[in-house]
């Protein structure tokens, strides 16, 4: 007569120390990504080719180890689903064209501010950002830089495959969706405190400096990290995520003082703001599971499913 209880306690028990070796791999892979950055020894500083080139392989490597993670923590706890490790990840066909364009087309819309205020500092205008953006040499200069490499391509990919990609499935079953969302971003957040390390051996700054730029970064990248979390949860894919991240390493963060500067203040804060305003009016909308299919990390999620 006690076996029900005996059977809920050691379910219980599963789902705790589920919860723990999910975690704990989410550690893993965060310290794997930024220790591997600092295996190679150089006093070479951080964007010379060199350093960049033997970084990149690092967390390529990583990267590529990022599956086996999952796949080790789904072994140990015993979790069956009817999806592979690649489908967890966000790594498929199904929805996979739409998945690439509209989160990448909502991201453009936040930043329609920016984008603007581009526009009207280049001498040819709209048609000159447009040419700039298709010429083939200047895309032939970017593939030869390095920094852009790093910047654009390899750091987009390797950041949102494991902290995206290979973190989610293993909170989403312990957290929920939603928390996870918002969990796994920290430790998106807390691995770019190694750029403390670089700064202090270069004595660039002082350590307050050091610190509170490394604070403002850290709320920059946590608040990212939980938007492409939200996207990859809401579409099931990596590449959307890995675009948005791309796209805006290569904006930054917006100028708002440059922008209250501007000669045509109002017509490029009416550009922030409609931005603003029709990236929370299309939020949802464009991230909607009509035009991704069935999202695989659902099936993951602790009951009610429909959360996800």
């Amino acid at each position: 007569m006690f076996e029900p209880e005996h059977a809920a306690v050691h379910q219980e028990d599963h789902a705790i120390s589920r919860c723990w070796v999910g975690v704990l791999n989410c550690l893993l892979l965060s310290c794997l990504y930024v220790g591997s950055l600092y295996i190679w020894r150089s006093s070479l500083p951080r964007d010379h080719p060199s350093v960049i080139k033997r970084r990149c392989v690092s967390v390529l490597l990583v990267s590529a180890l990022s599956p086996a993670v999952v796949k080790t923590w789904m072994h140990w706890s015993d979790v069956r689903v009817g999806a592979s490790v690649w489908e967890l990840m966000g790594i498929r066909l199904d929805g996979f064209v739409p998945a690439a364009v509209l989160p990448l087309l909502l991201t453009m819309v936040f930043y329609l501010g920016p984008l603007v205020h581009s526009v009207m500092e280049n001498p040819k205008g709209f048609t000159g950002e447009l040419q700039s953006a298709v010429d083939v040499q200047s895309w032939r200069l970017c593939v030869e830089d390095a920094v852009w490499l790093r910047n654009q391509v390899v750091a987009p990919v390797t950041e949102e495959l494991v902290f995206r990609g290979a973190m989610l499935p293993m909170l989403v079953p312990c957290t929920g969706p939603r928390a996870a969302v918002f969990l796994a971003p920290l430790f998106f957040g807390v691995a770019h405190f190694h750029h403390i390390i670089e700064q202090r051996r270069l004595h660039k700054d002082r350590m307050s400096v050091i610190l509170m730029v490394s604070g403002m970064q850290f709320l920059y990248t946590t608040v990212f990290g939980a938007y492409t979390a939200f996207i990859f949860m809401r579409t099931g894919h990596v590449v959307g995520p890995i675009l948005c991240h791309s796209f805006c390493n290569s904006q930054g963060l917006p100028d708002i003082s440059s922008a209250l500067k501007h000669p045509q203040r109002p017509a490029l804060l009416f550009s922030y703001l409609m931005g603003l305003l029709l990236f929370l009016v299309l939020l949802f909308p464009l991230t909607d599971s009509f035009f991704y299919g069935v999202i695989p990390i659902c099936s993951l999620a602790p009951p009610p499913v429909s959360a996800c």
